[in-house]
């Protein structure tokens, strides 16, 4: 296998600090650099416990890494993703990949340039994969999305479509071969100052019609799907792990306690390290893949503006 991957991370948020130490846990690589240049106390007391260093200036950060993941707030994602590309470093982006296409664009355009590997983390990917909802042999007519969360601090610099239905965009995406054509939407504005609340309504040119309702307002976390397929029809409470399946095409049902969900994130990350290795012929999400998911993201808060 050769010397372990040194893996960098940029921000020691709390999901920073779920990189690191995937990092410091993943078979061939380790963690050796956490750079936070608002937070460098915070970055060394992630750092240095898994056997890293914490770095306040960029330059000297990318020297110490072989690999790069953007953990930063989502509004600054370009910024480093870019910085380490130029570099020549192999890049792991949290989602949503950017927060504008022209941004997601130049992240793909230097990735292309240096011949690197760019991935993102839309890690959802990885219980499709588990359950066999990828192999069933049909595509989809309709499907409901659910996916609420309580108030919190983290990932106010975006709105709720960017930071919790752009999981569900990119999954109906994955799910079909259909291209997204009408979006419909509504929401609501509250403690953040941006869209807390939004319910999106997206017509596929296929006749596809998903449903995608999501808030970071709500009173408990909930967060299910309803797939309907011409066969049957699946159901998923992704909370509790269950799931009803109608179709015929064989689930699987154990599917929670594999190893791959178990720690979804592990697995996208060792995934986008197998990719850089040329283990694997490409990561589990690719940037084009987020920048699709964005891409629809974007058009449901252009039309959440639109019905104002």
């Amino acid at each position: 296998m050769g010397e372990p991957l040194k893996g960098g991370v940029i921000g020691a948020g709390v999901f920073g600090g779920h990189h690191a130490r995937k990092y410091a846990g993943a078979k061939g690589a380790v963690l050796s650099a956490v750079l936070d240049t608002h937070h460098p106390d915070r970055a060394a007391a992630l750092a240095v416990p898994l056997g890293g260093r914490a770095f306040h200036k960029l330059d000297e950060f990318l020297e110490a890494c072989d690999v790069v993941t953007v953990a930063s707030p989502a509004s600054v994602h370009v910024e480093g993703a870019l910085a380490a590309l130029r570099a020549g470093k192999p890049v792991y982006i949290e989602k949503p990949i950017a927060i504008s296409l022209a941004d997601a664009d130049k992240i793909m355009a230097e990735a292309a340039k240096q011949n690197l590997i760019v991935a993102c983390g839309h890690q959802e990917r990885v219980v499709f994969q588990a359950m066999g909802l990828f192999d069933i042999p049909e595509q989809p007519l309709r499907l409901e999305s659910i996916r609420h969360g309580t108030p919190s601090e983290r990932s106010l610099d975006v709105s709720v479509v960017l930071d919790l239905m752009i999981h569900d965009l990119d999954l109906a995406l994955s799910l079909s071969n259909a291209q997204p054509v009408a979006v419909e939407g509504e929401g609501a504005i509250d403690f953040s100052g941006g869209w807390d609340q939004a319910r999106a309504e997206v017509t596929f040119d296929d006749g596809f019609t998903a449903i995608f309702d999501s808030s970071r307002m709500a009173l408990e976390r909930k967060r299910s799907m309803k797939l309907v397929y011409p066969s049957g029809e699946v159901e998923i409470d992704f909370i509790s792990r269950d799931f009803r399946n109608t179709t015929g095409f064989p689930l699987n049902p154990d599917y929670a306690d594999t190893p791959a969900v178990k720690d979804t994130l592990a697995t996208s990350v060792e995934g986008f390290l197998a990719a850089v290795r040329g283990e694997a012929p490409r990561p589990i999400v690719t940037a084009a893949e987020a920048a699709r998911a964005l891409d629809l993201a974007l058009a449901v808060e252009q039309s959440l503006e639109d019905q104002g």
